[in-house]
Parts: structure tokens; sequence; C-alpha cells
């Protein structure tokens, strides 16, 4: 429901329903069914299942069915690679722009139609790092904050393997094709992730080499000094500067002075506050309400959170609690399936 309030595609929870029985994760925990809405389940573990059969009808008559219930402009296998491309790198783009690691992006957990799907170890970045993991499962950092585009570049080339028969009737030729579309993955990735980046920071997002050069040098900062990823864009918007290392360095305060000349007098602060939440999924306060439902059978602080995600640009002082990055103490090292 957060993802779906900062305006990022995403499935969506329509109801929760306590089983009355009892499963096993990291430990007893009580069983439940989530009902959970979509424009479809299509994943690209689906096209893996049907390509596994053999059988070249069955593959076309998922993808014919998928082009008319997703890609009505579609005609072939070809461009729905392309499509589906596209569709995937702006959703990443996203996630990355509000830093947000989904933990477990496998095949099976890549919608055809570009949705947000399967939330489980999933979390949002505390402080800034490329390399950030919470999931308990991710021993490898496969699918670390930073290593996301590679990742969907990775499903996406099993995918294209699905389609191969269907792309040309000659393999090698089907091979060829596939590999051209797959090599423009990146380019709809960083220009979706530039206009986002460049939105957040008040710039325009037409392609810039001092753009490019000024996010990245932002970057690098935020993660020398352990900014708060969420709470350093907000402060930009709303031209704060609070007693933190990263805004008291030199090396900030040079970044903000040629960044103040690059955007010049245009009025850019209301744009940054429309795409710079101060209200994310905090993954303590997460924690904190979905323990309490556990242990005390109460759902009141998730009520109250789900409430607060509901307003994620919001500036309110009723809100105040959830901005406010965790303390050594409430920091959360992992994250689990059953989260």
């Amino acid at each position: 429901e957060a993802m779906h309030a900062l305006g990022i595609s995403t499935t969506r929870s329509l109801a929760v329903v306590n089983t009355g029985e009892f499963i096993f994760r990291e430990e007893e925990l009580p069983g439940a069914i989530l009902t959970r809405i979509s424009k479809s389940h299509i994943r690209v573990g689906t096209f893996e299942y049907a390509a596994s059969l053999n059988d070249i009808k069955v593959l076309q008559e998922l993808t014919t069915y998928t082009i008319n219930r997703h890609y009505p402009n579609v005609e072939n296998a070809k461009e729905l690679l392309t499509s589906v491309c596209k569709v995937q790198a702006k959703l990443i783009a996203k996630w990355m722009c509000v830093g947000f690691i989904h933990g477990v992006m496998n095949t099976d957990n890549m919608s055809i139609c570009g949705e947000t799907i399967d939330y489980g170890p999933c979390a949002f970045l505390d402080e800034y790092n490329p390399l950030q993991v919470y999931s308990y499962i991710d021993h490898s950092g496969r699918y670390a904050y930073g290593r996301q585009p590679t990742v969907a570049l990775w499903n996406l080339t099993r995918f294209a393997e699905t389609l191969i028969p269907l792309i040309h009737g000659d393999n090698r030729k089907a091979k060829e094709k596939a590999e051209e579309i797959l090599s423009h993955f990146s380019e709809y990735f960083s220009t979706e992730w530039l206009k986002n980046m460049s939105l957040k920071i008040g710039l325009s997002h037409e392609t810039n080499k001092n753009q490019i050069k000024y996010i990245q040098d932002l970057f690098s900062l935020m993660e020398k000094y352990k900014a708060d990823f969420t709470n350093t864009f907000r402060a930009l918007a709303e031209q704060k500067r609070d007693d933190s290392i990263l805004f008291q360095s030199e090396e900030f305060k040079e970044w903000e002075k040629g960044w103040r000349k690059l955007i010049g007098d245009q009025n850019y602060y209301e744009t940054m506050l429309d795409y710079n939440p101060s209200i994310i999924p905090r993954n303590h306060l997460v924690e904190e309400a979905l323990t309490d439902a556990v242990e005390n059978n109460s759902i009141a602080k998730v009520i109250k959170l789900l409430d607060a995600l509901k307003k994620p640009f919001s500036s309110n002082k009723q809100f105040q609690e959830y901005m406010k990055p965790p303390t050594d103490t409430e920091k959360v090292k992992n994250t689990f399936c059953g989260t």
C-alpha cells in the first residue's frame, strides 16, 4: 500500500484473513491468507514453465493471451519482449529512487505487466549503501539495492530465452534479435533513472553530463557519511539542513554551491516535494507493528502505520514519528519471507 501511495506500479492487498492455524518460519507464527489483486499474476516464471513443456502451441497461447491482456498494441513476441523490457526499466528505476529493495528478485517474482509483486524480505534503505542487503536468505548480496537493474536484465534474458521459438523460425536469427532488444535495457533504465533522480533534486530530466555528475557526487557523499536516503532528499526539497555529518561537511557545502548554480532561478522546490517522500515504511516501524500484531493480537499499530503511509509526501506533524530514521538499537538487520 505504501508503494501504491508513492505512485509505483504494484499489486494491492485486498484482505488478510487469520486461518487459526500455525506455520513454521524462523519461529512458530499464526497462519494467514493474503488476498492480493493485480492486473494479472503472469510472471517471467510462467513463461519459463510454459517453455519447459516443449509444446510451442502452449507457449504461443500464453504469449497471445499476455499480449491481448496487457499489451494490445503489440503484434508479436519480439515486440512483447521490447515492451516488457521498457516497463521493467521504468519500475526498477522508480524502486531505486525511493530506496526500495525487493529482496528476492527471482524470475517468478517478476511480473510481465510491470507491477511490483511478491513482497517478502523487502525493505527500504535507511543509510545509503548501494550494496545494502536486508533479506536473510540473500547471503551473496545478489539482490542488493544497487544490483537490482543487473538482476532485472538477467531475468529478462531468461524471458527472452523462452520466446526464441516465437521470435524467428531460424534459431540463430531469433537469438540475434533477442540480444539486440536486451542490449537496450540499460539505456531504458538509465533514462528512467536519470529522469526521476533529476526531478528529485530539482533539475530538468533532459540528459546532461553535469546533472549525472551532481547526482553521482551526492550519492558518494551520502555513502561516505552514512546519510539517511529518504531524509537527505526531503531536506533538500524542504530547504532544511540539520546538524548531520553530511550537511555539516565542507564537501557537501561545496556540492550545494554548484547545485544551486546548476538549478539557477527556476522554481524547483515544489517539484522536489512531489518526488521526495517524507514517509516510507521504515523497517523498524514495520517490524514493530508486525510484532505487536503477532505477540499482542493487536493491529492498532498496523492501522496507524497504514494511515501514515497513505500520505507519503506529507509534512504533517502528526506523522512526525514516521519520518525519523531508526536509532542504533532500532535498526533492522534482516527481513524474512514471512514479513
